[in-house]
Formats: structure tokens, C-alpha cells, sequence
């Protein structure tokens, strides 16, 4: 077993105020490196597609299964590592390694050399979020986690509008592979700064008075979180649903591209402030209608995801559907504060639906689903179903596919929810939320 950090290095942590403002400053802005990262491949779709003569779905794999395979893999040691080793390290050597990545995708020659890249900046991701999450409970007290989560998911929103306005912007003034590189190279800088600055503090510290911190038997986790239908409908039923999130990060750059006669650099600044403009508010509000809902009946925790999941693909379809380019990114706006209302009830009842010992492994199975369902599969089919359109549908064969998916994943996600929501009854998930 690991050696637990000395207590000298725990001072500065102590500290009430700035000390811990910034150590979350820092790991918010590697969430917004993280996403910027992973989605400027977006709003350079095109040139790439061009220069390579790649179809719609080898981008989709590029996009998705590239990234998400190595991802998902990377994820769980990772989660263990974090557990028991200098997490500041790890998040400092995470982002450095898949900085270096991004950046050698603009030195790519074909698909699979940009496959092997993007599957570098997977790995690389794959190791930070763990340890980051594992920081900040070790910075905060209980009272003000929530809130200190809360502020690192932000990193998430900021990430994904900023890989599309940098990324736009590099690629005009250069062009694609200059966007990787220049996109890439400033990690390095905070992955540094973070090695240095950052003092790992003790584990657990906030944890309550006699709680047991050893980790159980890999085995048994498991287990226990396979056979809790609470925690694996919320965790199926959220790797279906983020096929929505996905989908609009990863392909709506596109089909403003084959749709509209506008440039990738004012793609990237209009798409970019919108998702930034529906990306803050919308988790904020979903989080306060969450609560408010719950102390009613807990089962909106599930409920709500499932409506709010059909309920977004309504203003989805009058996006694509209008032909002024004002109302398309209105309308865009409206149908991903929608969907990004839903996170709360699910993330929070994760976290209500499994004992304490293993919630960051039931984090870790969730976003295995996510990944290999949400992103890898997802933009898969719909690269897919763009090919197969396209002879009949034209240009308008992505925007058909994306709605398509969108659609389906709405419909599906529905039903898991409500399915999910029949499972919680009070002598089973409602006393153990009412137990902590």
C-alpha cells in the first residue's frame, strides 16, 4: 500500500481562502483544456475531410472510437491509481502527455495516424478526471463540495465553447494542423505549473470520523454496483442520452458548414458563444429544479433526465430545420440548455444509488457506458448514416442523421429513465439516500 503523504505538505491546504480557490482554478481550467481537446476535432471536420478524402464515418471514428476506446481502458486504473498515489502528479503528467497528443494530430499524414494521436489524447484524459474529482474532496469540506463541483464542471462548458472559437480561429488564420498544434502546446504550460504549485493534500481528510478509507476487493465492487438496477438504469440509461450531448458537440460545426455559406473561423465564434451561452445557465437551473422536484418525490432524479432527453430533440428540429442562420443557433441554444438540465438528477443519483466505499468506481463503470456508448458508437452511426443519405439527400444528409440519432436516443433514454424510476422504492434506494 501507497505511503500517505507527510502532513508538511498538507499546510497550505489548510488554509481557509485563496490557497484552494486556486488549486480549483487550476483543475477547472485542465476540465476546459480536457473538452477543448477533445472536441476542437469538430470545427475541423472539413478541412480534414477534404485533405484526406475521408467519409463521414471514418471522421466519426476519429471523433469518437479513437478517443473513447483507449478512454474508457485508461479510465479504470486510473481510478484505482487515484486512490492510492500523488494525485497532483497524475493530473500534472495526464494533461502534459495528451497536450503533447493533440498537437501531434497536426502531424498526421493519413487516418491512421491521426487515429493513433487522437487515441494518445484518450489515454491522457482518461487518467486526469479521477484524481481532479479526488483533489477537490480533499480541499473542501462536505458543506461546500457540492459547490466546489459545481464550479469544476463549468471547466467542461468553457472547454467545449473554446476548442470551437480557438479552434475556429487557428484554422482560418493557419489551417487545421496548426489548430492541433497550437491548441496543444499551452497544456504543457499548466501541466507544469500544476506539478509545481499544487500540494498534494492528506486523503480523506473531510471524510466523517471513523470512516473506512481501504478500498474493497475489486471483485466485490463490482458486483455490487452490476446487480443495483438503481445505479445501472441511471448509468445505461446516461450513456444513451449523452448520444444527444456528443452528437451536437462533436457534429453540429459541420452542418453549419455544408449548410450555410459561412467561414470555419465564424463557425467556431458562433457555434462556440452559443454552446457557452446554453452550457452555463442550463446545469444551474437544472440543478435547483432537480432539488426542488426531489423533495417532492426522489424519483424525478430519473424522471426529469427522461423527459428533459426527449424534450430537447423539439427545439433540435427547429434548428435544423431553418434556413436563417439567427433562428438556427437560437434554437440550437434552447435545445442544449434543455439537455444539459438533465446532469443533476442523474450525477446526484449515481451518488445516491451506491454505498460510499464505491462511488468512484460506480463514476468510472458510468463512464465507461458513456464513452463507448455516448461518443465512440454514437458518432459512429451517425458518420454512418450521413454516408448512406447522402447520394439521395445531399448536403443535408448529416443534419438528417444527427436529428435522426438524436431522435432515437431521446425515445430510448425515455423509457430506461422510467424504468429506472420504477426501481426506486422506499426500502431499498429512498432509506439508503435518507442514510447518505
Amino acid at each position: 500500500m501507497a505511503s500517505t503523504p507527510d502532513r508538511t505538505t498538507e499546510a497550505a491546504g489548510d488554509e481557509p481562502g485563496a490557497y484552494r480557490w486556486y488549486v480549483l482554478g487550476l483543475l477547472t481550467l485542465t476540465s476546459a483544456f480536457s473538452v477543448a481537446d477533445r472536441l476542437v476535432f469538430g470545427i475541423l471536420v472539413e478541412d480534414i475531410k477534404a485533405e484526406f478524402a475521408l467519409s463521414d464515418f471514418e471522421l466519426g471514428l476519429l471523433g469518437g472510437a479513437a478517443f473513447s476506446l483507449i478512454y474508457v481502458l485508461a479510465g479504470f486504473p486510473a481510478a484505482r491509481l487515484a486512490d492510492r498515489s500523488v494525485r497532483k502528479n497524475i493530473v500534472a503528467g495526464a494533461i502534459s502527455f495528451w497536450s503533447l497528443m493533440t498537437a501531434a494530430c497536426g502531424l498526421a499524414t493519413g487516418f491512421w495516424t491521426l487515429f493513433a494521436a487522437r487515441t494518445g489524447v484518450g489515454v491522457g484524459e482518461g487518467c486526469s478526471g479521477p484524481s481532479s474529482q479526488s483533489l477537490v474532496a480533499d480541499f473542501f469540506v462536505r458543506g461546500e463540495l457540492a459547490k466546489a463541483m459545481g464550479f469544476l464542471t463549468i471547466g467542461a462548458s468553457m472547454g467545449t465553447a473554446g476548442g470551437l472559437i480557438i479552434g475556429g480561429q487557428l484554422a482560418e488564420m493557419f489551417n487545421w494542423r496548426w489548430a492541433f498544434v497550437l491548441m496543444g502546446l499551452p497544456g504543457l504550460l499548466l501541466g507544469g505549473v500544476i506539478y509545481l504549485t499544487v500540494r498534494e493534500p492528506l486523503r480523506g481528510r473531510y471524510a466523517p470520523a471513523g470512516t473506512d478509507m481501504a478500498q474493497l476487493p475489486l471483485g466485490r465492487t463490482i458486483m455490487s454496483l452490476v446487480t443495483n438496477r438503481v445505479f445501472m438504469g441511471l448509468a445505461l440509461g446516461w450513456a444513451v442520452q449523452i448520444m444527444i450531448g456528443y452528437a451536437l458537440a462533436f457534429w453540429m460545426a459541420a452542418v453549419m458548414l455544408r449548410q450555410f455559406p459561412i467561414s470555419t473561423g465564424d463557425v467556431g465564434l458562433y457555434l462556440g458563444f452559443t454552446f457557452f451561452l446554453g452550457g452555463i445557465p442550463g446545469p444551474i437551473l437544472g440543478g435547483y429544479l432537480t432539488q426542488w422536484l426531489c423533495g417532492r418525490d426522489e424519483r424525478w432524479r430519473a424522471w426529469l433526465p427522461g423527459v428533459v432527453s426527449l424534450g430537447c430533440v423539439v427545439p433540435l428540429a427547429l434548428s435544423l430545420t431553418s434556413s436563417g442562420f439567427g433562428a438556427f443557433l437560437g434554437w440550437f441554444g434552447v435545445a442544449y440548455a434543455i439537455y444539459v438540465a438533465s446532469q443533476a438528477g442523474i450525477m446526484s443519483g449515481i451518488q445516491a444509488a451506491v454505498e460510499p466505499a464505491s462511488r468512484g468506481f460506480a463514476v468510472a463503470i458510468a463512464l465507461f457506458f458513456n464513452n463507448l456508448v455516448g461518443q465512440a458508437l454514437g458518432l459512429a452511426v451517425i458518420g454512418a448514416v450521413s454516408d448512406t443519405l447522402a447520394p439521395t439527400q445531399g448536403q443535408s444528409a448529416l443534419a438528417l442523421a444527427l436529428f435522426g440519432v438524436c431522435l432515437v436516443s431521446g425515445l430510448l433514454s425515455l423509457a430506461i429513465f422510467a424504468w429506472t424510476a420504477a426501481q426506486m422504492g422506499p426500502s431499498g434506494y429512498l432509506a439508503r439516500m435518507r442514510g447518505g
